[in-house]
């Protein structure tokens, strides 16, 4: 496929409540979504870097100006057959795999749209469904924490995950498995602690968790090798895992037991199905993990988790959970027993609603 012209959307949609986490608060969130042209077909992705450098040093700005004046340029009026060829095409450029995600999802849709098949074919996935949770983030107190927990489970979640930092852990999660006592819980750091800091979370070893996620620096597999070895509950990687190649340095180390998927972060699909395989291939779980995505992002994490591999029920939320207006037309819902429907339709299978889209953006340019 030769990709002729890119349009960028810079957007900022409000969400339906605040959510908290080790590392700030939002109420609005931004993102970039591109849309393609490609022989009379339109393809759109989304690339999940938000406005500050909190979770990632990767920012909306950053993503566009990587977007406008390397990545763009590079893969205009190429030929793209494969995700691989346009990963390859843009090998050289170091880093910013949220950018380069957003772009591949384009590619995706587009092969996809062509020949007639929906990302979950395309990929190789399985089933109408996958089965989903949500992420709570940091409340007021262990109260309303406890409130919104039960509003969740009485909407249908059966998995939750609470986000947690230094001072907001052990009795915060206490409370909400004492209120819950058969709940699948799981938890959250977002890399606040350290080793030292990190005893305090030695009681929650006793609580039944699926996973601790993500506890300790990014780019410290070695000592999360360390806490590892002290815990039975499985020690859970994320930010640390940005590559195929970092998972199976971790797996080595023994630094985790289970890794959190997200495309949008790892560079995008082809390099989040190359984690999920070499997990599968040694026996070690994953489940994808969320990013607020819209519905565009949103299709892409459906369909990855259709994939065999993925065991834990991801947070891909309904769309209410996150937003009262989307982009897309379609809205997904959450189905009795947990789960929300993957995506059939050629390509990402959902349409962008225009009117919303012009609602939410806040810069626009094209690249041709």
């Amino acid at each position: 496929m030769r990709i002729s012209r890119v349009t960028l959307y810079h957007l900022r949609m409000p969400m339906q409540s605040a959510f908290k986490t080790s590392f700030g608060s939002t109420m609005e969130r931004e993102c970039i979504l591109l849309e393609a042209s490609s022989e009379g077909l339109i393809g759109y992705g989304e690339c999940v870097a938000d406005r500050d450098p909190g979770y990632s040093y990767e920012t909306a700005g950053t993503a566009w100006h990587v977007l406008t004046d390397f990545l763009i340029p590079e893969i205009l009026k190429a030929n793209l057959d494969s995700a691989l060829e346009l990963q390859k095409k843009i090998a050289h450029i170091r880093g910013h795999p949220m950018a380069k995600a957003g772009l591949e999802m384009v590619l995706w849709d587009l092969i996809g749209k062509r020949d007639g098949r929906s990302l979950q074919d395309l990929i190789g996935g399985v089933g109408d469904s996958v089965q989903v949770g949500v992420s709570v983030g940091i409340q007021d107190d262990q109260k309303t924490l406890v409130d919104v927990v039960e509003g969740y489970l009485r909407n249908g979640y059966e998995r939750v995950k609470l986000k947690i930092m230094p001072g907001r852990d052990v009795e915060d999660v206490s409370a909400v498995r004492y209120a819950f006592p058969d709940l699948m819980l799981q938890v959250d750091a977002n890399s606040a602690y350290d080793l030292e800091s990190a005893k305090a979370l030695f009681p929650m070893d006793e609580m039944d968790l699926l996973l601790i996620e993500q506890p300790l620096a990014e780019d410290d597999l070695w000592d999360h090798r360390q806490l590892q070895k002290k815990f039975t509950t499985p020690i859970c990687l994320d930010e640390s895992i940005g590559s195929e190649r970092h998972a199976r340095q971790a797996l080595e180390m023994k630094a985790c037991k289970v890794i959190n998927i997200k495309p949008g972060r790892v560079g995008g699909l082809s390099q989040g199905i190359a984690i999920h395989n070499l997990c599968y291939q040694a026996s070690i779980p994953v489940w994808c993990g969320g990013m607020l995505e819209t519905g565009i992002g949103r299709a892409a994490n459906l369909a990855i988790a259709s994939l065999p591999g993925f065991i834990f029920p991801g947070d891909i939320s309904a769309t209410k959970r996150y937003y009262a207006e989307d982009i897309t037309n379609e809205i997904f819902e959450l189905n009795p027993g947990s789960s929300i429907n993957v995506p059939n339709e050629p390509g990402l299978g959902v349409s962008v609603n225009s009117k919303a889209l012009e609602k939410f953006t806040v810069k626009k340019t094209t690249i041709s």
